[in-house]
């Protein structure tokens, strides 16, 4: 039962990536005052949640109607998360993170926290070990996002500037490698 909840909350942690977020949170609320902030974090927590339980529950009817499958939402979800990861690793691109004083909806919300990393996480992980872990891992990490974000001005300035970038790049490293495996296994799955 602890293996199950494991195989399911690591995936979606990496997916989600809680300390890379406050990095992100802070930047896109730098004018923000911390009581806005923590407002813009409760719409994009629970923006990420509504989406995220509406794709584990729509998304296989949606893949459906426009008949395409699980492989290959896994090979086009790996191919983005690829693209995403490079783009934090190398730097490459502009990083259009907002702009305005309203981010919690877009971008933080969606897609952010429910991006295409954690929605083809939820799918496959559905079908792998059950709808129940699967719900409890995602609940648990958003609890950890929620914790994280409400806490993002002591953390930032526990872990500094250049500790946030360094674990950033490290979940973005562990995010390239899940994109390869999305790959591969739909791939494989053709």
């Amino acid at each position: 039962m602890v293996e199950k909840f494991l195989l399911a909350f690591i995936p979606v942690f990496v997916a989600i990536d809680p300390i890379g977020l406050v990095a992100i949170f802070m930047g896109l609320g730098t004018r923000a005052s911390s009581e806005h902030r923590k407002r813009q974090a409760f719409l994009g927590l629970f923006t990420g949640l509504l989406v995220s339980i509406g794709f584990i529950f729509l998304g296989k009817i949606i893949f459906k109607a426009l008949g395409i499958t699980v492989a290959d939402f896994q090979v086009a979800g790996g191919l983005i998360l690829l693209a995403l990861a490079v783009r934090e690793l190398v730097g490459f691109g502009p990083h259009d993170r907002g702009g305005t004083d309203e981010f919690g909806v877009v971008p933080l919300g969606m897609p952010l926290i429910a991006g295409p990393a954690l929605l083809t996480a939820l799918l496959i992980l559905v079908d792998s070990v059950g709808l129940v872990f699967t719900l409890a891992s995602l609940l648990v990490n958003l609890a950890i996002v929620a914790i994280a974000l409400c806490n993002a001005d002591r953390f930032a300035r526990w872990m500094g500037t250049q500790g946030l970038r360094g674990v950033s790049k490290i979940i973005a490293l562990l995010l390239a490698a899940i994109a390869i495996s999305l790959i591969r296994r739909g791939w494989q799955t053709h």
